[in-house]
């Protein structure tokens, strides 16, 4: 039997930085990209109950960035139901903390937010810039990251990235778990990479070489080859 997963997208950029990936997926599994629900406040429950509505059970959950967190609370509420975890540039925390500081620092966050909530436009091209820095061509990165754009980039998601903690999910699944992050992300320090592992150690904890944050689109035939070999040992 073909083994099912759905991705979930991060914030701001929609389902298309996942595309390429999902095609390459596609080769050896059943693969399909749930857009996030639209946030209008930062409630995860209500949030977490839409994607356990319209998403089959019995799935591999997966998701980059703030979708792979998603994937993470959603994957440890379905427990049995759910056949395994992947994240991709996703952090058990977004926002740093006293017993977590492996994240982006709260200062630097605060000041995305309030900047975001003047120039969504502006604040939306530096956060490609973002996502890309690291890459081979960044730039290039970029520029295609926003001529893609058509996510849930409001005010609310910030706030539900700022709030999220995955670190109890993660403990809690019980199923496979492969959890793929990037050397050059300049969103998520690669210290969290062991930290997840410690927190976790029973799941695959890998690091790409020269990757960005958006390397579900730069790497994404890399990432699928490490991804298909994970989940064909565990399905």
């Amino acid at each position: 039997m073909t083994a099912s997963m759905i991705l979930l997208p991060g914030w701001g950029l929609g389902s298309a930085p996942l595309v390429p990936l999902a095609r390459a997926l596609a080769e050896h599994f059943q693969v399909h990209i749930e857009a996030l629900p639209t946030f209008e406040h930062a409630d995860i429950e209500r949030c977490l109950g839409a994607l356990d509505e319209c998403i089959p059970r019995g799935v591999w959950l997966g998701g980059w960035s703030l979708g792979g967190m998603l994937a993470t609370l959603l994957a440890a509420r379905r427990g049995a139901d759910c056949a395994g975890l992947l994240t991709l540039a996703s952090n058990a925390r977004f926002v740093a903390c006293e017993t977590w500081p492996v994240a982006m620092p709260a200062a630097t966050f605060t000041a995305f937010h309030a900047a975001y909530g003047e120039n969504p436009a502006a604040t939306l091209k530096r956060f490609a810039m973002l996502c890309s820095q690291g890459a081979v061509d960044a730039r290039g990165l970029s520029r295609q990251l926003l001529a893609q754009a058509g996510g849930t980039d409001s005010l609310a998601g910030l706030d539900l990235l700022a709030t999220l903690d995955t670190r109890a999910a993660l403990q809690q699944f019980a199923g496979p778990q492969l959890h793929l992050l990037a050397d050059a992300d300049a969103l998520l320090p690669q210290a969290a990479a062991a930290a997840i592992q410690a927190l976790q150690p029973a799941a695959e904890v890998q690091v790409l070489t020269g990757a960005s944050h958006a390397f579900v689109l730069e790497q994404a035939h890399e990432v699928a080859a490490r991804v298909g070999r994970f989940m064909a040992t565990r399905t």
